[in-house]
């Protein structure tokens, strides 16, 4: 298993998030530990820029950041749930 350090060392702002298990991207890398916190900064689609904590990152690869959702608060859980309204409400 990869040490915090490590994750902090393979995420690049730029890189997709997505959820465990999920095909879909829900946001970005916009920084990574800001102001020496163990988080990274992503911005949501539809949803503005957020913290996660680095202990729920479950993988990093292919300039990808996988997430565990269980880990983060509820109330990120559910603006992550609504990353794509904008894109069904267009088609």
């Amino acid at each position: 298993m990869r040490t915090q350090r490590e994750w902090q060392e393979s995420i690049h702002p730029g890189f997709q998030v997505f959820a465990k298990g999920g095909d879909e991207e829900f946001g970005a890398v916009r920084d990574v530990c800001p102001g020496g916190r163990n988080e990274v900064l992503i911005n949501v689609e539809n949803g503005g820029d957020h913290c996660i904590p680095i202990e729920a990152i479950l993988d990093v690869h292919d300039e990808k950041v996988i997430v565990d959702l269980a880990r983060l608060p509820v109330s990120l859980q559910a603006t992550i749930s609504h990353a794509h309204d904008a894109e069904a409400r267009g088609s």
